[in-house]
């Protein structure tokens, strides 16, 4: 035993001691002293035990939810191959073609060119795919909503729209970075029957193509959709419950480019067709004094927003377009559509994807870029139209 605990000891003995001698009685453990601490003997009713049971699971319930990640399950593949079986095109050009499905590899989708001007379909890679039923438009669909609200005067590109607090959005900026809530709003302020107007006024819901064999409608509801989806709300950001075709698309970006004329888009099958080719106007849309108001816009989108990845593969004209992302029953879309701000050359350009993760918006403008690139290399924005159609007669034939 050493010193100290010997000190503690007889002092112990002496208190009990002391005690003993004034009358008091007293049990004391005078066996060794160490430094463990004793076991604590409290006992906890079985109401407090309940308790601190549950405040313990709670706890770990809390740490497990913050730490797990939601992860979305996809059941349709990004790849595919002989995408290009079946189509026809002896009435195509042979560079854009070429440039679009070098451009595409083999990823699930399908390429459409348009030339603005005519409305003539310069390739169409993957014909069953982009004449099908369509799918959900995801951002896409904000240039319609965007058109609608200039038309409707409730916004020019410069006016802030509150988005909550103190945080205000242009529709330059909404554009550019595909902002849902701004588009959410402009949609609640339009109200259902205005944004049905102007969507089937550009062109949704019904077929885009003069005599296209296989090209479906789409579909655009007759009502706004539940409130539990989102209503117009979502119907404005995301395009939900609207199913569009990669055409219809191409149609309205088209009138875009070319200052408010809407084509029948058509796509010559033989030499002979291309030659005798003649535009077909669909109707003219009023929207000559607002293609400027969204150009800022469409621009920004591919010089820092969300289809940047563009100008990886190509920067030497100006293009605008708008990219889309979102997914529905297990397939995720990716779309952007595009034109070539240029005097000679003008393309107009909708790539559209499904799959799974590696789809997305995004992915499609990278595609894009490429094929601007592609199209760049062969002097395509070199030749004027006249150029293209002797230069495509005379390689079919």
């Amino acid at each position: 035993m050493n010193r100290s605990v010997f000190v503690r000891a007889l002092f112990v003995s002496l208190l009990a001691l002391a005690l003993h001698v004034s009358g008091f009685a007293a049990t004391i453990n005078n066996g060794q002293l160490t430094s463990k601490k004793p076991k604590s003997q409290v006992r906890e009713n079985p109401r407090a035990r309940k308790h601190l049971r549950t405040l313990a699971h709670n706890r770990g319930h809390r740490t497990t939810a913050r730490r797990r990640r939601y992860y979305e399950k996809f059941y349709t593949s990004s790849f595919a191959e002989d995408i290009t079986a079946g189509d026809v095109t002896d009435g195509e050009d042979p560079i854009v073609r070429a440039a679009a499905i070098e451009a595409l590899g083999n990823m699930n989708g399908t390429v459409v060119a348009i030339e603005p001007t005519s409305g003539r379909i310069l390739a169409m890679v993957n014909q069953k795919l982009a004449l099908s039923s369509g799918a959900q438009p995801c951002s896409t669909i904000k240039l319609s909503v965007a058109l609608a609200a200039l038309n409707e005067r409730i916004i020019t590109k410069d006016t802030p729209v509150s988005l909550g607090g103190r945080y205000h959005m242009t529709l330059t900026t909404a554009l550019a970075r595909s902002n849902n809530e701004y588009f959410e709003s402009l949609g609640r302020q339009l109200g259902f029957e205005k944004v049905s107007y102007y969507a089937h006024r550009y062109g949704l819901g019904e077929l885009a193509g003069y005599k296209i064999a296989g090209e479906q409608p789409g579909i655009y509801p007759d009502d706004e959709i539940s409130s539990k989806l989102g209503g117009v709300g979502k119907m404005c950001s995301f395009g939900e419950g609207i199913s569009m075709t990669p055409l219809q698309l191409g149609s309205l970006v088209s009138a875009i480019a070319n200052g408010g004329t809407m084509y029948y888009l058509q796509h010559p099958t033989t030499p002979d067709q291309v030659a005798d080719f003649e535009p077909r106007v669909k109707r003219r849309l009023d929207i000559a004094p607002l293609i400027p108001e969204m150009s800022d816009g469409m621009a920004g989108a591919v010089k820092y927003g969300t289809a940047r990845s563009l100008r990886v593969n190509f920067g030497e004209e100006e293009i605008l377009g708008k990219t889309g992302t979102c997914s529905r029953a297990g397939t995720r879309f990716g779309w952007f559509a595009s034109y070539a701000n240029t005097d000679v050359g003008r393309v107009v350009l909708v790539v559209f994807l499904q799959g799974g993760r590696p789809t997305y918006g995004p992915k499609a403008a990278e595609i894009t870029g490429r094929i601007y690139r592609n199209l760049y290399d062969h002097n395509f924005f070199l030749s004027t139209p006249a150029d293209k159609v002797a230069k495509t007669v005379s390689k079919v034939q």
